[in-house]
C-alpha cells in the first residue's frame, strides 16, 4: 500500500458537545487522560520516507489515537447501542462483547444494550431472529464460552432491510464485529444511513483469525490461533518419530494469507516443510516437495509438513468454481489432496510411510481467547465504545505501530495483507526449515 496516497480522516456524526461521564482515574490530575484527535501516530515509521515527506513540504501520513474523549456526541441516558457477529466463528468474540458492553454500562452509564442474533440475519423480520438484551449480568461469565453468544451468520442480507431495523430500534451506535465481507457490508451500511441522513454511527472491530486485514497489525484470535496450532504440530512432530518414515501433515487456517501457519512454525520449531498462499512450489521434479520430502526421510527418518488451507489451488482443475454464501470462493480440500498425493508417491517407490493427518482449524475456531488475545479484545471492544460515544463513525478501531488507532473503514475493506517474500517473517521460516524454494526453475 502507497502510505503517502491515505486519506486517514475519520468521519464524524457532528460536534462533541457533552462532558463525557468517565470518571475515576482516567481523568488524571490534568484531564491528561483524555486524548485529543490532535494525539496522532505516524503510519510508516521508517524514517528514510518520514525524513522524504517532510523535506517535500508534506505531513507524513498519521492516524488518531483511540482512548476516551473530553467531550461525546451521544447522550448516555438516551442513546442505544446494537452489536453483531458476523462471519466464522474466531477466539475473543465473546471478550470482544463483553468489553463493548461493560465500557457502555459502567463508563458511560449507558443502559440500552442490543445483541443482534445470528449475525445480519438478525435485523431482517423474516428471519424471525429475538434480540438478545445486554447487561453487565448477561455477560459476567462469557469469558470462558468459546463462539459467540450472540450466533452467527454468513451471507449478504439486504442493506435497505438493515437500516430499517436500525431506524426502527432507533440505534445510535452500531458495532460491527467481522472480517472483510462484514466490513464492505459496513460501509455500504454507512453509505444508506448517509443517503437518509440519519445520525447513526458505525463503528468495526475486525475479526480474522487469518490476521490478513490490511492497515490491522494484528487481529484478535491469531494469537490464540498460533498457540493451539503449535500443539497440533507438537502432536504431528510426536506421531512422526514414532514411527519408520514417519510423517506428520497438518492443515491450519489461512485462506489467502498464511501467517497462522509461518507464526506457528516458528514458535514450535519442529516443521521441515512450510506450505502457504503466497508462495508457489512444485510437486514434481529434483527440487520439487516430493523429492526433497524423499530425501528428508532418508537423512532423517521422520518429516513434519504445515500447509495453510489456501495453498496449492492450483493443483485442482475446478478450482474457484464454488462460491459460499458470502461469496467466498470455496477451497479445495488441499490437506487430503496432499495426504493422497505422498501416499502415492512413496507407494510407487516402494517404499513404506506412515502418515498422520491432523487438522485443528473447527477446533481452534470455536475455543476461548487465551489470556493475550482476552486481553487485547479488551482494549479494542473499550476502544471502539469511546471512539462510537464520540459521534465517530465509517471506522475500525486497530493496533498499528504499538498504539491503538482508528482507520478509516475504506481504507482495510475489501483489501488483504500477505506474507512477503522477501520478508523477514518468510526468511526466517526458510531458515527454521531449511525448506529451500521447493521450485524446478
Amino acid at each position: 500500500m502507497d502510505y503517502d496516497a491515505i486519506d486517514t480522516l475519520i468521519s464524524t456524526l457532528g460536534s462533541a458537545k457533552i462532558p463525557s461521564p468517565v470518571k475515576g482515574p482516567l481523568n488524571g490530575p490534568n484531564g491528561t487522560s483524555f486524548v485529543s484527535d490532535d494525539n496522532r501516530v505516524v503510519v510508516d515509521v521508517n524514517i528514510s520516507n518520514l525524513r522524504r515527506s517532510i523535506e517535500e513540504g508534506n505531513n507524513p501520513p498519521s492516524l488518531e489515537t483511540a482512548g476516551p474523549r473530553k467531550n461525546i456526541y451521544f447522550d448516555p441516558s438516551k442513546v442505544r447501542c446494537a452489536l453483531v457477529t458476523c462471519g466464522g466463528l474466531c477466539p475473543g468474540l465473546n471478550d470482544i462483547i463483553r468489553s463493548i458492553v461493560l465500557e457502555l454500562f459502567y463508563g458511560y452509564g449507558v443502559k440500552h444494550i442490543y445483541g443482534i442474533r445470528y449475525g445480519l440475519q438478525g435485523f431482517i423480520p423474516e428471519f424471525g431472529r429475538e434480540l438478545m438484551d445486554l447487561s453487565s449480568d448477561t455477560v459476567s461469565d462469557i469469558l470462558d464460552m468459546g463462539g459467540s453468544i450472540l450466533g452467527s451468520s454468513r451471507g449478504p442480507q439486504p442493506i435497505d432491510g438493515i437500516v430499517d431495523s436500525l431506524e426502527r430500534m432507533n440505534i445510535g451506535i452500531l458495532f460491527m464485529i467481522g472480517g472483510d465481507g462484514t466490513l464492505m457490508a459496513a460501509s455500504r451500511i454507512v453509505d444508506t444511513i448517509s443517503e437518509r441522513q440519519l445520525k447513526i454511527s458505525v463503528i468495526g472491530i475486525p475479526k480474522t483469525i487469518d490476521n490478513d486485514i490490511v492497515m490491522v497489525s494484528r487481529s484478535f484470535g491469531f494469537d490464540t490461533a498460533v498457540d493451539v496450532a503449535t500443539r497440533a504440530i507438537k502432536g504431528a512432530h510426536n506421531e512422526a518419530l514414532g514411527y519408520p518414515n514417519g510423517i506428520g501433515l497438518i492443515k491450519l487456517m489461512g485462506r489467502h494469507s498464511g501467517f497462522i501457519a509461518a507464526t506457528a512454525t516458528l514458535a514450535q520449531q519442529d516443521v521441515n516443510f512450510v506450505l502457504i498462499p503466497e508462495i508457489d512450489i512444485d510437486l514434481e521434479g529434483e527440487n520439487g516437495l516430493l523429492h526433497n520430502l524423499q530425501k528428508r526421510l532418508e537423512l532423517r527418518g521422520h518429516a513434519v509438513i504445515v500447509v495453510a488451507e489456501g495453498f496449492g489451488q492450483k493443483f485442482f482443475e475446478n478450482a474457484g468454481d464454488e462460491r459460499d454464501a458470502s461469496g467466498n470462493i470455496k477451497l479445495k480440500d488441499i490437506g487430503h489432496f496432499l495426504k493422497d498425493r505422498i501416499m502415492s508417491y512413496f507407494q510407487d517407490k516402494g517404499i513404506e510411510i506412515s502418515l498422520k493427518y491432523i487438522d485443528p482449524s473447527y477446533m481452534i475456531r470455536s475455543l476461548p481467547a487465551n489470556a493475550n488475545d482476552s486481553v487485547f479484545c479488551g482494549f479494542l471492544g473499550r476502544d471502539a465504545v469511546h471512539a462510537g460515544m464520540a459521534g465517530k463513525t465509517e471506522m475500525i478501531v486497530s493496533r498499528w505501530n504499538n498504539f491503538f488507532v482508528h482507520v478509516p473503514m475504506r481504507l482495510a475493506a475489501g483489501h488483504r495483507k500477505h506474507v512477503s517474500a522477501d520478508g523477514k517473517l518468510w526468511r526466517t521460516v526458510l531458515e527454521a526449515t531449511g525448506q529451500g524454494s521447493l521450485k524446478n526453475d
